[in-house]
């Protein structure tokens, strides 16, 4: 029993330090190392998502790559997510959240936070897919910009570069409507998008902070 308790208590200790050492300034906790894809799950395509120079680079057959790290035992519900940008020319990708692994296809839990600037999807960079849409393209491909989330309570917010583009507070029940019985918030994980051969996309600096 005593070995038993140890055990809890070193194990704790040890995702608490890790959870600390991932913090940088104001409570943001970054769950991409730079190096690896340590504390990410890829789902049908692994080739799909490598790492080079501090980046995630995505290219290739659909895929997504759910994150699966410590922190929070990767169930977020209230937050605010960042994370760096690039797309190439004709690329589709996206940002997943309330989500959870499932061994292929489109992620069937919670809502996509759209990354397309010019592919023929005319859904843009910023849209919460199918749900608060943006048709404005407010980013170039090529250049480096910070997609932001939060989700706190029943409202989400995305912005890019500090604009704010969605601005959307989920109705009560929404769970009951057609074709929604997953696709509304609870909690869950974060997932990256590899949608297709054809788009290219590079993601960094992938920051959390936890709100109450």
């Amino acid at each position: 029993m005593k070995k038993l308790l140890l055990l809890c208590i070193i194990a704790f200790l040890s995702s608490c330090s890790l959870t600390k050492m991932n913090k940088s300034k104001n409570g943001w906790i970054s769950l991409f190392d730079g190096k690896s894809l340590n504390n990410w799950k890829v789902n049908e395509n692994p080739s799909t998502f490598r790492v080079d120079s501090g980046m995630i680079i995505v290219h290739g057959e659909r895929a997504h790559l759910f994150y699966d790290g410590p922190v929070m035992n990767n169930e977020f519900k209230n937050f605010e997510l960042k994370v760096r940008v690039m797309t190439t020319k004709g690329s589709n990708s996206g940002i997943f959240f309330h989500t959870v692994f499932q061994d292929s296809g489109w992620p069937s839990k919670g809502y996509e936070m759209q990354v397309n600037n010019s592919q023929s999807d005319w859904r843009r960079t910023g849209s919460l897919y199918s749900v608060s849409d943006v048709k404005e393209v407010y980013v170039k491909d090529g250049e480096w910009y910070t997609e932001y989330l939060k989700v706190e309570g029943k409202r989400i917010t995305i912005k890019i570069n500090d604009k704010t583009v969605v601005d959307y507070t989920e109705p009560d029940g929404i769970e009951n409507t057609e074709g929604r019985a997953e696709k509304h918030l609870s909690t869950g994980t974060f997932a990256l998008q590899g949608h297709d051969p054809g788009s290219k996309v590079y993601f960094k600096d992938i920051l959390v902070k936890l709100l109450p």
